[in-house]
C-alpha cells in the first residue's frame, strides 16, 4: 500500500505551502515561513525577528516586508512534484490561519507604547524606590529647584548600584531635579513603580530623552562631572527626578571661606566675596587655584559637545579634596530659573519699571547669561520681535563669557559684580525700542565700564588678566578665547610658563559642529502661561514633563491623559464583571465548550456561559469542599472534578446540562491519605489526579478505571499540569517533577536544590517552554528547558494561583494583590518586568487568563472577570 507524503508546511500556521496563498519565505538563517506569517512575526528591536523555528535574532526588511525575501524554490519544486492541485481542499488537515477566520492570540493590554528597545535602554537606571529619600524640600516650584536626599541603605537599592562601575555609599547626599511626572488616575490597575517611571520617560519629547542620554554621557566619561546615578521617583506625587551627586556645602561660602583662608583671614562671618588685592601676598594663588579649577571643570563638559550658556557660582561644588565640578542638575535648575524670569518679562509688555524689576531677577540669582543667550531667549518670547536676534549662534564661546563673569566677581567682589550686571541687565528690555547696533553701543560702554574697573583692581602687573577676561567679555563669540587659553593665563600666575612641563591641553576639547545648549533644551523649557504652585501641582497630577502646567495640560493630540486609564502604559480601560453565586471559597476556574467552570468549597461547580457570563447552572453532589475541576473536550464534552473527600465526578455538557453526575467514583484511601487537591487532562484519553497521599494517579477515561500511579513525591500533590507530552507535578514537598505521558516515567526532578529549605509548591504555569512555579512563601521560579532562570521574592505571602499566557503573568494570593509582570528575555537572560497591579478586597485563590480576559476567584465566593475596552 503507497503511503501519502505530506506536504511541507509553515511552522507558524501550520498551513501547506504553496504559491498562491503560503508562499515559502527563506530567513537569514535558512529557515521559511510564508508571507502571511512572516507579517505579523512581531519586531524585537529595528529591523530584527525572532525565526519562528529555531528562535535565532534574524535580519527583516521592515519596511519592504516578507516580499523582499527569496522564495523557497526548492520548496515549491517539491509540492509541484506531488501535483497538489488534486488534493481535495476539504481532506486537507491543515487550515489556513492567516484569513478573516484564523484565531488570534488576544493579550491583556491592548498595546504596549514603549519597545523592547526602549525598555532595554532606560531599565538600569531606574534605582528603587526605597533607594533614595528627600531629606529637604525647595521653597520655590518643583520643578525650579533642586531637592537634596540622600542614598539609603537596602538590599534592592544595592543590587542596582552594584551593576554600577561607580556606586554611592549609604547616607551619601544626592540632589533631585523633577524631570516628569507619572499621574496614576483612580482605577482598578495600579502600575508599578517601574513601570510608572518608564511611561513617565515615553511621555517625555525625544529631544527631552536625548539630553537625559547627554547628560549619562557625560558623567560617565569625565571625572569632573558630578555622577548621574539614575532616576527615581517619589511614589506619593509621581514625580520623577535626576539623581545626582551632591556635594556638601554651599559653593559660594565655601568658596569665599577657602580663599579668606588661603591668605590668611578670618573667615568668620563671611557672606560673600569681598573682592582680591591681588598684590597682597597669597591672595594670586587663592584666585589661579579656584580659576583653573573652574576652567578645567568647564573643559569636561565642552569635551562632550555640551553648553551651558549661562553659569553661576551654584553649577559647580567642591569635592572633599577641594577639587571643583560641574553640577548638570543645577544647570537644569537654573535655566528654568531664567526662563521663568524671561517668561514673566515677556508677560509685563508695556511696564518699563516692571520689566526693568524682572530683569533685575536675573541678577539677582547670580547668574551670567550671555548676550547671545539672552537674545535668543527674547526673541523666542517675542520680546525683541522689532529688532530680530544677535546675529550669532550659542556655542562654546558662550560658556567662556559667563566662564569670565564669575571671574571678575572672584576679582571684585560680590558688590562691585552685582552693580556691574545690574547695569548689564537693565539695558536688555531696551533693546525691542532701539535696533541692535543700538544695543552693541551700550555693550561696549557697559564693557568699558568692566574694564576700567579690572584696571583698578588688577593693576599693570596682571595686564594679561585683565586682557583675556575682556576678550572673553566681547560682545562677539567667536573673538573670544577658549577654555584652555584662559586656563593658560590664569596657570601662568602659579606657574613659569619657561618652567611648565606639564603636557598641552590642546586635545582636551574637540571641536564639534554640533553643541547641545542646555538652556535652550526641551528639559528647560516653560509653557507661556503662568505656572502653578507645586501645590496645586501634586495635588492635580498634571505637572508636564518640561515642568509647565497649564489648564489644558491634560489634553495630548486628541486624547485625554486623564481618561487614559493606565496612562501611556496601553489605550483602553480596565473593566470587570462581577459573577455571583458561591458562598465560599473559589478553589478553581476553567473554560471549555463556550462555558466558564468554577468550583468551590462550598461543594458546588457552578457553570456560567462565556457570551455574557450568566449563570446557567449548579452542579451538586459532592459532599466535601471541590478542589479541582477540568473540562474534557471529546466527542461528548464533560466536565470533571474532585473533592478533598477522594471523589471524583464526571459532568456531561450539553445543550440541558444535567444537574445529575454521568460517573462517580472515588480513591482509594488509607491513614495518610488527604483527598485530591489538584486534576490535569491528557487528550481524551487519561485523567490524572493529585493526592493528599503523595501520589498522582492516572485514570483510563474509556472505562473510569486506575491505570497507573507514579510515587516520588514527599508531600501532597498540589498542582498538574500537562504540556507537550510532558506532566509537571508540584508538591508541597516543594519540588516540581516531570513525567512522561507516554510510559508515565520519571523525567527528573526541579526545585530540590535547596535541601532542608522546604517551601511548599502551591501552584504551576506551563506555556512553550516556559514553567512558573509559584510557592507558599511568597516565592516565584520560572524554568526555561528545565533550567532555572530566575528566582525572586515577589510577595510576602502565599501565592495560592498564577496564569500565564504568551509573555503575560498573572499572580495573586494572601495579600490580596493580582500582580501583573511581562516575560522577557534571550536564550541567556530572563527579566520579569514588573507592569502593574489590581488591589483586591479578598484573598485570591483562583486565577485563569483565557481569550484576552483575566477571571479571578476570591476566598470570599465571588469570581471577577476583568478586560480592557479598547473602545
Amino acid at each position: 500500500m503507497e503511503m501519502e507524503m505530506e506536504l511541507p508546511e509553515c511552522p507558524v500556521c501550520l498551513q501547506d505551502y504553496n504559491s498562491d496563498d503560503t508562499v515559502p519565505r527563506v530567513l537569514p538563517c535558512g529557515h521559511s515561513a510564508c508571507e502571511a506569517c512572516l507579517k505579523q512575526l512581531p519586531l524585537c528591536f529595528s529591523n530584527i525577528i525572532r525565526c519562528p523555528a529555531c528562535t535565532q535574532l534574524v535580519k527583516y526588511p521592515e519596511f519592504q516586508g516578507p516580499s523582499a525575501l527569496p522564495k523557497n524554490i526548492d520548496l515549491l519544486s517539491f509540492i509541484n512534484s506531488q501535483n497538489p492541485k488534486n488534493i481535495n481542499p476539504s481532506q486537507s488537515r491543515n487550515v489556513n490561519r492567516s484569513g478573516a477566520d484564523a484565531p488570534k492570540r488576544r493579550e491583556f493590554f491592548p498595546r504596549l507604547l514603549w519597545s523592547e528597545e526602549f525598555y532595554s535602554n532606560w531599565k538600569d537606571w531606574i534605582l528603587p524606590v526605597d533607594s533614595v529619600s528627600v531629606v529637604e524640600r525647595g521653597e520655590e516650584l518643583l520643578h525650579c529647584c533642586a531637592l537634596r536626599g540622600k542614598i539609603e541603605s537596602s538590599s534592592s537599592s544595592s543590587a542596582s548600584f552594584s551593576t554600577r562601575c561607580w556606586f554611592p555609599e549609604e547616607n551619601q547626599l544626592v540632589s533631585l531635579v523633577c524631570v516628569g511626572y507619572s499621574s496614576e488616575p483612580d482605577s482598578e490597575f495600579k502600575l508599578s513603580y517601574d513601570a510608572r517611571i518608564m511611561e513617565a520617560l515615553n511621555r517625555l519629547k525625544e529631544s527631552e530623552r536625548t539630553e537625559l542620554g547627554l547628560i549619562i554621557r557625560v558623567s560617565l566619561r569625565q571625572r569632573r562631572v558630578c555622577k548621574f546615578y539614575g532616576l527615581w521617583m517619589d511614589s506619593e506625587d509621581g514625580s520623577v527626578f535626576l539623581v545626582c551627586e551632591k556635594f556638601n556645602g554651599d559653593f559660594s561660602k565655601r568658596l569665599s571661606w577657602s580663599m579668606n583662608v588661603a591668605v590668611g583671614g578670618n573667615s568668620d562671618g563671611l557672606t560673600g566675596l569681598e573682592g582680591l588685592n591681588l598684590e597682597a601676598n597669597g591672595k594670586i594663588t587663592a584666585f589661579a587655584m579656584v580659576g583653573t579649577e573652574l576652567c578645567e571643570a568647564l573643559m569636561g563638559l565642552h569635551s562632550e559637545g555640551l553648553v551651558s550658556g549661562c553659569l553661576a557660582f551654584s553649577c559647580f561644588s567642591f569635592d572633599e579634596f577641594g577639587h571643583i565640578f560641574v553640577d548638570t542638575n543645577e544647570i537644569l535648575v537654573m535655566g528654568r530659573r531664567v526662563r521663568r524670569y524671561i517668561s514673566e518679562a515677556s508677560r509685563a509688555k508695556g511696564d518699563d519699571h516692571e520689566i526693568e524689576s524682572l530683569f533685575a531677577n536675573l541678577s539677582d540669582i547670580q547668574s551670567f547669561a550671555s548676550p547671545e543667550l539672552l537674545f535668543e531667549l527674547l526673541n523666542y518670547e517675542r520680546i525683541t520681535a522689532e529688532s530680530g536676534n544677535s546675529g550669532y549662534s550659542i556655542g562654546y564661546g558662550s560658556d567662556i563669557w559667563s566662564l569670565a563673569c564669575i571671574l571678575v566677581r572672584l576679582l571684585v567682589g560680590d558688590r562691585s559684580t552685582e552693580e556691574l550686571f545690574k547695569g548689564f541687565y537693565i539695558i536688555l528690555p531696551k533693546v525691542s525700542e532701539e535696533n541692535c547696533s543700538g544695543y552693541l553701543s551700550l555693550y561696549k560702554g557697559w564693557m568699558e565700564k568692566v574694564g576700567s574697573v579690572l584696571d583698578m583692581c588688577l593693576g599693570s602687573k596682571f595686564s594679561s588678566l585683565q586682557q583675556i577676561l575682556c576678550r572673553c567679555l566681547n560682545f562677539d563669540p567667536a573673538q573670544r578665547p577658549h577654555a584652555t587659553e584662559v586656563w593658560r593665563c590664569i596657570r601662568e600666575l602659579l606657574i613659569n610658563p619657561h618652567s611648565d612641563t606639564v603636557a598641552s591641553l590642546d586635545a582636551t576639547i574637540v571641536q564639534r559642529n554640533l553643541v547641545h545648549c542646555f538652556i535652550l533644551g526641551d528639559m528647560c523649557h516653560l509653557h507661556k502661561e503662568t505656572v502653578k504652585d507645586s501645590e496645586n501641582q501634586n495635588r492635580d497630577g498634571l505637572l508636564r514633563s518640561d515642568g509647565s502646567s497649564g489648564a489644558d495640560v491634560d489634553k495630548v493630540g486628541d486624547e485625554k491623559v486623564g481618561k487614559d486609564l493606565i496612562n501611556g502604559l496601553c489605550v483602553g480601560s480596565l473593566n470587570s464583571i462581577n459573577l455571583q453565586a458561591h458562598l465560599d471559597c473559589i478553589s478553581k476556574l476553567a473554560v471549555g465548550g463556550g462555558f466558564l467552570f468554577s468550583s468551590s468549597y462550598d461543594k458546588m461547580v457552578n457553570v456560567w456561559s462565556l457570551q455574557d457570563f450568566s449563570h446557567l447552572q449548579s452542579l451538586k453532589g459532592h459532599e466535601h469542599r471541590v478542589m479541582a475541576i477540568v473540562f474534557v473536550d471529546a466527542n461528548e464534552p464533560l466536565c470533571i472534578s474532585a473533592d478533598i473527600g477522594g471523589g471524583i465526578f464526571v459532568w456531561s455538557i450539553g445543550i440541558s446540562l444535567d444537574q445529575k453526575s454521568l460517573r462517580t467514583w472515588y480513591e482509594p484511601k488509607d491513614w495518610r491519605y488527604s483527598g485530591i487537591h489538584a486534576l490535569a487532562i491528557s487528550g481524551t484519553q487519561q485523567l490524572y489526579t493529585g493526592s493528599g497521599d503523595k501520589s498522582i494517579k492516572a485514570w483510563s477515561l474509556l472505562d473510569y478505571t486506575l491505570t497507573c500511579t507514579m510515587t516520588g513525591h514527599k508531600a501532597t500533590v498540589s498542582s498538574l499540569e500537562v504540556r507537550d507530552g510532558v506532566l509537571y507535578s508540584g508538591s508541597w514537598d516543594g519540588t516540581i517533577r516531570l513525567w512522561s505521558l507516554n510510559d508515565h516515567s520519571p523525567l527528573t526532578v526541579l526545585g530540590d536544590d535547596m535541601q532542608g529549605n522546604v517551601n511548599p509548591v502551591l501552584s504551576l504555569s506551563v506555556d512553550r517552554d516556559m514553567l512558573v512555579a509559584s510557592h507558599e512563601n511568597g516565592c516565584v521560579k520560572i524554568w526555561r528547558d528545565d533550567v532555572i532562570m530566575k528566582s525572586s521574592q515577589i510577595h510576602s505571602g502565599a501565592i495560592f494561583s498564577l496564569a500565564m499566557d504568551g509573555k503575560w503573568l498573572f499572580m495573586g494570593g494572601w495579600d490580596k494583590i493580582i500582580d501583573v509582570k511581562e516575560l522577557s528575555g534571550d536564550e541567556l537572560q530572563l527579566d520579569t518586568r514588573p507592569v502593574g497591579s489590581i488591589p483586591c478586597d479578598s484573598v485570591i485563590t483562583a486565577l485563569l487568563f483565557w481569550e484576552g480576559k483575566l477571571f479571578v476567584g476570591f476566598a470570599g465566593g465571588l469570581i471577577k472577570v476583568y478586560y480592557f475596552d479598547c473602545d
